[in-house]
C-alpha cells in the first residue's frame, strides 16, 4: 500500500475512534525515516489503547501489518511503525511535553484531503 494512501486510512481510522487533534506531517523531503508523521491523542488511557487497537485490526485486515508497535502497556504514547507511516499516539500531557509537532516544524503539514489521490 503506497503511504499516502496508508496515511489517509490510519487519520480515518483514528477519526473513526474521535481522536483528539490528528496532525499529518509529511517528513518525506527532510528525513529518511518515514514519508509520514501521524501525531493525535487520547482523552485517557482507555482511548489511547482503543486508538491504536483500532488502527491495527483494520489495516492488519487489509494486509498491512506494523513493523512495531511500542508503549501499548503503558498507554501514554504509543508507537506505531508502519514502515513510510508512523502513528504517534499520546495522551494528553504527554503531547505537551514531548511536542513533536514542533520538532519536525521542517516537515509540511497536510490535511485529509492532500492525502486523497
Amino acid at each position: 500500500m503506497e503511504s499516502k494512501e496508508l496515511a489517509r486510512k490510519a487519520f480515518m481510522l483514528l477519526d473513526e475512534k474521535k481522536a483528539i487533534d490528528i496532525k499529518v506531517i509529511d517528513i518525506s523531503k527532510i528525513s529518511v525515516i518515514a514519508d509520514y508523521f501521524i501525531i493525535t491523542g487520547g482523552a485517557n488511557e482507555r482511548q489511547v489503547k482503543a486508538l491504536a487497537d483500532n488502527v491495527e485490526e483494520k489495516l492488519g485486515k487489509e494486509g498491512v501489518i506494523a513493523k512495531s508497535i511500542e508503549g501499548y502497556h503503558n498507554a501514554n504514547w504509543i508507537l506505531m511503525d508502519y514502515g513510510d507511516v508512523i502513528i504517534h499516539i499520546f495522551n494528553q500531557e504527554d503531547r505537551l511535553f514531548y511536542d513533536l509537532e514542533k520538532i519536525w516544524l521542517d516537515g509540511q503539514a497536510v490535511g485529509i484531503a492532500d492525502l486523497q489521490d
